[in-house]
């Protein structure tokens, strides 16, 4: 074996994934767009949750055309669940860009791909060698941490100067020849075998090559800052009801967390506020309705990638009308089986789930009667 990772590496990497590569759907392709959804989908989510809505998504939508012309709403609730909605967003964005304004075809040249929303340098490598065969590095988590090992980088991952030098070495090592193949056998690398923690070392195939193995760092490198402690907020959800025991949900803005969801009324409580005070504050501010909270049905923890939340359920009564909140506030008033039909996020989901145990009947009210805002 040679001390030259740039020759060994490559060689012994491809080798290694003929023999090991994962059996998924994406890599039964070269289409630009399957694996462009592909991608899209497995940034910061693991794979054995991807494959259902991969699929799923490119039935209903099998191509960018199709993507393209699919409205906002059904995008969101093919990507239910999956969560980091504005991937979702980003996708249905650049679709309509490439269906209107390039005919329908996906660039194969970097500055091209990343003009698209939400196509960033790991995205574009992504799709450029393995959908193109251009010699294009892909770096994501599993990548920084196996080359960080590979050259016993001892600096921080998350910081300039060591993604600086893990991209510069990636680019280096990615082949001429059989790039996509290259990319997905370091990924795989860095998933099965190089993991996080208690990496399989003598089952890879570059351990003779690893300076961390040979200098015993393999379990301290990759070295990340300090993380800051993960604040926690308490929140509020109005259970409101009409006399035909639909719900009241209102819709997210477009841009911003879980953007172009439905959620139930409610928001994020100030510092030491009640549930029901702080519930009566944003029905004023948010719909400009008087609301009257009343029994707390129950309290749901849910965790986002910034922040935790506890979310308390409330059943409320309001009076006035709803097209008092103007028209920047999208409201429907939803039945039992609407709920399938609109997309929402996993916290809606768990709320939903648990008061089905508990099944709430709050006082009915009068508004609502607008039968272009129901969903039956």
């Amino acid at each position: 074996m040679s001390r030259n990772p740039e020759k060994d590496v490559p060689l012994l990497l491809l080798d290694w994934y003929r023999t090991h590569k994962r059996d998924l759907p994406w890599r039964k392709t070269s289409d630009p767009y399957r694996t462009w959804v592909a991608e899209i989908m497995l940034q910061q989510t693991r794979v054995d949750t991807v494959i259902p809505y991969y699929e799923r998504f490119l039935e209903r939508f099998p191509d960018v055309n199709a993507l393209a012309r699919a409205r906002t709403n059904a995008v969101l609730k093919a990507w239910e669940g999956l969560g980091y909605y504005s991937r979702a967003r980003h996708l249905h964005e650049a679709a309509r860009i490439v269906a209107g304004q390039l005919g329908g075809r996906i660039p194969s040249d970097p500055d091209g791909l990343r003009k698209l929303p939400g196509v960033g340098a790991y995205t574009a490598g992504a799709i450029l060698s393995i959908a193109f065969g251009k010699r294009a590095a892909a770096v994501d988590g599993n990548v920084i941490r196996v080359i960080a090992r590979l050259f016993a980088i001892e600096d921080p991952v998350d910081g300039g100067k060591a993604r600086k030098r893990i991209g510069a070495l990636t680019e280096q090592l990615v082949p001429a020849s059989d790039p996509g193949h290259y990319n997905q056998a370091l990924m795989d690398l860095g998933s099965g075998i190089c993991t996080p923690r208690s990496p399989d070392c003598p089952a890879c195939p570059l351990a003779a090559a690893c300076r961390a193995r040979e200098m015993g760092l393999q379990d301290s490198i990759p070295v990340k800052k300090a993380q800051e402690a993960v604040p926690h907020r308490d929140a509020v959800a109005a259970l409101i009801r009409n006399n035909r025991e639909e719900t009241l949900l209102i819709k997210r803005p477009d841009r911003g967390l879980l953007g172009g969801l439905w959620r139930f009324p409610g928001g994020l409580l100030a510092e030491g506020e009640a549930p029901a005070a702080g519930l009566r504050r944003i029905l004023r501010d948010e719909l400009g309705l008087k609301g009257t909270p009343g029994k707390e049905w129950l309290a749901v923890e849910h965790g986002y990638s910034h922040f935790s939340v506890t979310m308390h359920v409330l059943s409320c009564t309001i009076r006035g009308q709803l097209t008092d909140a103007g028209s920047c506030v999208q409201y429907r008033w939803v039945g039992a089986k609407g709920f399938s039909r609109l997309a929402v996020s996993r916290l809606e989901r768990k709320i939903l789930a648990a008061l089905q145990s508990v099944r709430p009947a709050g006082k009915p009210i009068e508004d609502g009667k607008r039968s272009s805002k129901r969903v039956p």
